[in-house]
């Protein structure tokens, strides 16, 4: 004989049955956007991005007027009011170490100051703001020093990637060329070293170029008459004139770079005022 069940019972297990149902229905559905997601993610990477700001400023400090230094790194921190500037800095150490501070000082807290305390490229660091995070970064060895003439030489770079946008990534090579080759004295003795470097500088923006990568370089040149580091007529120039240089070189595409305005920044250390170039720069 079959047993009977009470109203009551056969009440609580209908309710039992009918929040089982609810919950397999709350995973399927959790299941169900999960897996869509990924889906949305890449939808919204494909659509891009609004444009940001990029102040990108090259600074060299220089020797003479040794009192000047801070002023001089304070005026480069403020050079875009209101926004963090990336710097490519030159001559950094070389005879004491007073900018060291002085630039962990000024751009700290919100930056990272990639190379500046390396025991080989210190002289020419590269100063990263927030939301850009360093990803990957490397130093090429150009040549040794020259006694009385010049300390060794070395191109350093970074990769960056804004924090809050993976994809929005680009390199930034700096470095400062020997002087007196083809300035100054215009010693022939010291081209060789000068050839160098603009050979390893372009293999460098060109390795970062054929991996999609936009490439943004500073540097002090120390020759007016040079203006590309490829030869490639996508590269582009901020500056006409100078040797003091902010040039880039668009990749495949996936981020775009406008130049939106310039400006020198005076120093007073000796005959360099930094030089800024305003971008912006977006996700395709």
């Amino acid at each position: 004989m079959a047993q009977r069940i009470s109203r009551r019972q056969a009440l609580l297990l209908g309710g039992g049955a009918l929040a089982g149902a609810a919950t397999l229905g709350s995973v399927a559905a959790a299941q169900s956007a999960s897996a869509a997601r990924p889906a949305e993610e890449a939808s919204r990477a494909a659509a891009g991005t609004g444009w940001f700001r990029l102040p990108v400023i090259t600074a060299n400090i220089g020797r003479k007027h040794l009192d000047a230094r801070e002023a001089a790194i304070r005026a480069v921190r403020g050079g875009d009011p209101g926004n963090r500037p990336f710097v490519g800095w030159q001559e950094i150490g070389e005879g004491d170490s007073g900018e060291v501070p002085m630039i962990t000082r000024h751009f700290g807290g919100k930056y990272r100051n990639a190379f500046l305390r390396d025991p080989k490229s210190f002289r020419v660091p590269i100063s990263v703001p927030e939301p850009w995070k360093i990803v990957n970064s490397k130093q090429t060895f150009v040549h040794g020093g020259i006694a009385n003439v010049t300390p060794p030489r070395f191109i350093n770079e970074v990769v960056v990637e804004h924090t809050a946008h993976p994809g929005l990534k680009f390199a930034l090579i700096n470095s400062h060329y020997i002087a007196g080759a083809y300035n100054g004295n215009n010693n022939p003795n010291l081209r060789d070293e000068w050839q160098l470097h603009k050979k390893l500088h372009r293999e460098r923006v060109i390795a970062h170029h054929a991996n999609g990568h936009l490439v943004i370089w500073t540097a002090d040149t120390n020759n007016p008459g040079y203006d590309q580091a490829t030869g490639q007529g996508a590269e582009q120039k901020v500056f006409a004139k100078g040797i003091d240089r902010i040039n880039w070189l668009p990749g495949d595409g996936t981020v775009r770079l406008d130049l939106v305005g310039t400006k020198a920044i005076p120093m007073s250390v000796d005959g360099h005022d930094a030089r800024l170039a305003v971008f912006r720069i977006k996700l395709a």
